[in-house]
């Protein structure tokens, strides 16, 4: 991993749950300067240790849920700017540079990441399908023309947390462009590549582990508006 400094104004949140085998791929991506908060979600194989010894910053989320690991790294998070991305070496942290230039030029206020394959098995079909139908009913409850609601995204870190966010399961990354939605940012998508992931997913590996991301993503569809929050 690159060195960091303290005064970093950008923050990224790597959600982990047993990658000590993609972690040292992960954090030598992150960008020079910017702080690697790495949010233990109950490793058992040693990953805060491995995230440590690179480098990372380590925040210890014990309530199990991929919102909620996210969530304590937002919350732990102290730049103006926070970029968010999976810790299963599917995505490259690097391919955040050019959302934060976005985001800190004033051009858009949340920046997310098009998962574009590039691996047979990357992406399995049912994950794909789920993903397509959210965002068609994305589409319809906020009409945003978005792709995907992958996991890769940045944004300042004060409008974040004025978005109230509550989900902690697998719902959090809908909530947060729902919210934001709802608020009136600036939202925009660009394509990144995504990789066969190290290990074994935790939710979208399996048709159960989809189905339970898709029920959590439509209940947070089924929220009524909670008011506006600040874009800036």
């Amino acid at each position: 991993m690159r060195a960091v400094t303290t005064d970093a104004d950008v923050d990224v949140v790597l959600p982990c749950l047993n990658e000590a085998e993609a972690l040292p791929w992960v954090l030598a991506r992150i960008p020079a300067g910017w702080r690697a908060l790495v949010v233990d979600n109950g490793s058992t194989d040693g990953s805060a240790d491995v995230a440590r010894s690179l480098g990372a910053t380590v925040v210890h989320e014990p309530r199990r849920g991929f919102g909620a690991a996210c969530h304590a790294g937002l919350t732990a998070a102290t730049a103006e700017f926070v970029c968010f991305c999976d810790c299963d070496a599917s995505l490259d942290p690097g391919r955040l540079e050019p959302f934060v230039r976005e985001v800190r030029s004033d051009a858009a206020d949340l920046v997310l990441g098009r998962r574009r394959p590039q691996a047979r098995g990357a992406w399995p079909a049912h994950a794909r399908a789920g993903n397509l139908a959210l965002a068609r009913l994305l589409r319809r409850r906020t009409g945003l023309r978005l792709h995907d609601l992958g996991p890769l995204r940045a944004a300042r870190r004060e409008p974040l947390l004025a978005l109230g966010l509550t989900d902690r399961r697998s719902g959090y990354p809908l909530q947060m462009v729902v919210r934001a939605a709802d608020a009136g940012w600036r939202i925009t998508e660009h394509d990144v590549p995504y990789l066969p992931r190290t290990g074994a997913s935790k939710v979208t590996g399996t048709w159960r582990g989809t189905w339970q991301a898709v029920r959590d993503m439509s209940r947070v569809l089924n929220e009524a508006p909670v008011g506006e929050g600040a874009a800036r």
